[in-house]
């Protein structure tokens, strides 16, 4: 087994795992969830993917992993009991998706990854990412996956404590941040593979197989019976064993992968 290799790109931690000969192969991008596990490092133990011959590349998201504030989630925290919309959610996907292209040039400078298509990978808010790189960039992706994502923000909102006082910059924040409207985009960028718990909150299985059924015959919905939103044991910041469910959800992403690699 080839052990992780950490660093930077472009300023942004990331955890990679190398093929079995660590070697040239095509490049998987994820970006992590805020739940467990909720670090690059973290969500590289969880999902793996060791049977896919490419590179895994984990991108840290802001403010988590290495990036976290003392060493600890408590600033996190203090933003989304704030304002969840404006100071959280928005802003994360926002750095997220705006720092990516430096950090994938920088990938490619320091990994044998090549230029061609990527793959994508996604978990809660880290979908979320993962989907406005299909909608909003031009960078060739060969296919695409999602683990309980976050697919229409204003599901995300929903779950947080009262009811969010929505104006004008946060309607259009929320908008701006359901994928489901731009399924069309989705559909002729790459193949999606949708992963949803059957235990996830019940909006977010909702808009999974909503999302699956408005991309069309280029997408799939795999349902992972008995698994929650998380894919680890809190606190989910350092690497952990492998869960039964993950290792399930491990294993339809590896196949899934395998099936669109480029040849």
């Amino acid at each position: 087994m080839q052990s992780p290799i950490t660093g930077t790109a472009a300023g942004v931690p990331f955890t990679a795992l190398p093929p079995s000969d660590n070697g040239p192969a095509p490049l998987i991008v994820t970006w992590h969830m805020l739940d467990a596990p909720r670090s690059d490092a973290a969500f590289a133990a969880a999902l793996p993917m060791r049977e896919v011959p490419a590179w895994r590349v984990h991108l840290g998201m802001p403010m988590c992993g290495a990036r976290m504030v003392d060493g600890r989630t408590d600033a996190i925290v203090a933003l989304f009991q704030e304002d969840p919309v404006r100071l959280f959610l928005g802003p994360f996907v926002r750095q997220a998706v705006e720092e990516f292209p430096a950090a994938l040039a920088s990938i490619r400078e320091q990994l044998p990854v090549g230029d061609g298509p990527i793959g994508v990978l996604g978990g809660s808010l880290g979908g979320a990412v993962a989907l406005r790189v299909l909608i909003g960039t031009d960078v060739p992706v060969f296919a695409g996956a999602l683990v309980n994502a976050a697919i229409r923000m204003r599901s995300v909102v929903d779950l947080f404590p009262g009811e969010y006082p929505y104006d004008v910059e946060t309607e259009k924040i929320v908008d701006d941040l359901d994928a489901v409207t731009s399924a069309d985009v989705i559909a002729g960028r790459a193949p999606l593979l949708v992963v949803s718990g059957e235990s996830d909150h019940p909006a977010l299985r909702s808009d999974a197989a909503e999302l699956v059924g408005a991309v069309g015959e280029r997408s799939e919905l795999l349902s992972i019976p008995g698994l929650a939103h998380p894919l680890a044991e809190e606190p989910g910041i350092e690497p952990a064993p492998q869960s039964p469910l993950a290792a399930e959800v491990d294993a339809g992403l590896s196949a899934w992968f395998r099936r669109h690699l480029p040849a």
